[in-house]
């Protein structure tokens, strides 16, 4: 990596103190979903002596995997079983203020996550994204750069397969590029990136965190905790809390290189457009890399995630030939503004991945014709009021699903000439095509989790497009 450390994140010293550390020792693995089986079997294969506790049911093919390695287990309760260990690794889906983890914190028994765990075995370099909205698409987008490139990767995280999964996998010629939530970031210990990457914060599950945007600001922030001078924390120079946040780093004694992107302005250093045209400032040298107008994907939040994504793997020692031909070639995510189909003139859009009003409104803001908006599900104390200008400028009809349809009606249900609510996204879908005309959006972007009605955002996306095929 040009700008980035040459050796990797764990020393062979390191992993073998590692292994140390842990063989033999008796580990709570708290959570048995995609990263606590992830961890539990990576923990296990390395020496320690693993129990995996779950407060609701197991997933059968889970318990499968779990005696399939010998890992014992438990569901639907915490037992003393759980409680009597030397560490816990805790899954991203289980809230600090579970009972679990307030024993574990008031006997001081450590609790770690399990992007911290795998982090130990770690021999590859790290590109650690994380924000409110896009981290998805960039990690992605970054995946597809380096695939272009034919430089070797792996992508891990809060996509696809954990951490813990891919750990075997690592070597330092390999990038690990991972998707990080500000759940996995809660309960790092020395987990280092060589470089960071945060894209934005806005007001998101602040039901996970006492209804304080600081909190979640903090924990966001815990991404650039351990990195040092020879890292690189890449940051959204437009985002007004990265700004704040950025000068406060700035004035630690130890801090990594701080390397910002703009659509807006030109800057000292990092990646900016000029004239439609992104540049790259990196050690008082400029480049010119292409024209904004060559970049796939639509929205000036596209441009924003492209320029995040080109200054990454500038400094990962990506040709700016790769850089461009990935640029021009990126599709984008399913479940991020895809077009399912079109429908007797009516485009039908889903945007299930849009879990908060911040992407709700970038959804919104990607779009110059009328609306039919679909939200709703599990509310995470969301402003709805957020999204006025663009519901009074583009939306004639709102459709309220889920948990959340009552504060959606009460906060903005009197915004547009037609509000209604349905039991179900199917019913949903089906009132839309009625409602929209030829040359009009329906679109499903909820600013919610979708926890109440589906298992995940992929569920019910996926459920979206089987009825817009089923009209």
């Amino acid at each position: 990596m040009d700008y980035c450390r040459n050796t990797w994140n764990s020393e062979p010293d390191d992993i073998e103190i590692a292994m140390i550390h842990i063989a033999d020792k008796h580990i709570a693995v708290i959570g048995a979903a995609r990263s606590g089986l992830a961890a539990a079997r990576l923990l296990t294969e390395k020496g320690a002596d693993i129990f995996v506790s779950d407060s609701g049911q197991i997933r059968p093919e889970i318990k499968n995997k779990l005696a399939d390695n010998n890992i014992a287990f438990e569901e639907n309760h915490h037992s003393s079983r759980a409680k009597e260990v030397d560490m816990a690794v805790v899954s991203p889906g289980v809230p600090d203020h579970a009972d679990i983890i307030k024993y574990y914190r008031e006997t001081g028994i450590p609790v770690y996550s399990e992007i911290e765990a795998a982090s130990w075995f770690n021999k590859s370099p790290i590109i650690a994204v994380t924000g409110s909205n896009g981290k998805t698409t960039v990690t992605s987008w970054m995946a597809h750069t380096w695939h272009t490139a034919g430089k070797p990767y792996l992508l891990a995280g809060n996509i696809g397969l954990a951490f813990s999964d891919m750990i075997h996998k690592t070597e330092p010629g390999t990038t690990v590029i991972l998707e990080v939530s500000s759940f996995q970031l809660d309960h790092i210990h020395s987990f280092r990136p060589d470089v960071s990457v945060i894209l934005n914060i806005t007001p998101d599950h602040l039901d996970r965190y006492q209804n304080r945007f600081e909190n979640y600001i903090q924990s966001k922030f815990r991404i650039t905790k351990n990195q040092q001078a020879e890292d690189i924390f890449i940051y959204n120079h437009e985002d007004p809390v990265l700004q704040r946040r950025v000068k406060e780093l700035r004035n630690l004694p130890f801090h990594p290189r701080l390397l910002g992107y703009s659509d807006r302005r030109e800057l000292h250093q990092g990646a900016f457009v000029r004239n439609n045209e992104i540049i790259f400032k990196l050690r008082n040298s400029e480049q010119r890399l292409m024209n904004t107008e060559d970049i796939k994907l639509p929205g000036r939040h596209n441009l924003n995630n492209s320029l995040a994504t080109a200054l990454a793997a500038r400094v990962s020692e990506i040709r700016n030939e790769a850089i461009r031909e990935s640029l021009k070639t990126f599709e984008g995510v399913e479940h991020r503004l895809e077009l399912v189909s079109i429908k007797d003139g009516v485009r039908f859009i889903n945007d299930s991945k849009a879990t908060n009003i911040n992407a709700a409104w970038f959804a919104l803001d990607s779009f110059n014709m009328p609306i039919v908006l679909i939200l709703g599900g599990r509310d995470k104390g969301n402003d709805y009021t957020a999204l006025k200008d663009q519901i009074l400028e583009k939306v004639h009809t709102i459709i309220a699903i889920g948990e959340a349809r009552e504060t959606i009606k009460e906060q903005i249900g009197n915004l547009t000439p037609d509000f209604k609510e349905t039991d179900t996204l199917q019913e949903a879908v089906i009132l839309g095509k009625k409602k929209a005309k030829r040359g009009e959006i329906v679109l499903l972007s909820p600013a919610c989790a979708s926890f109440d009605m589906f298992d995940s955002y992929e569920h019910r996306g996926n459920v979206f497009k089987k009825a817009v095929h089923d009209l």
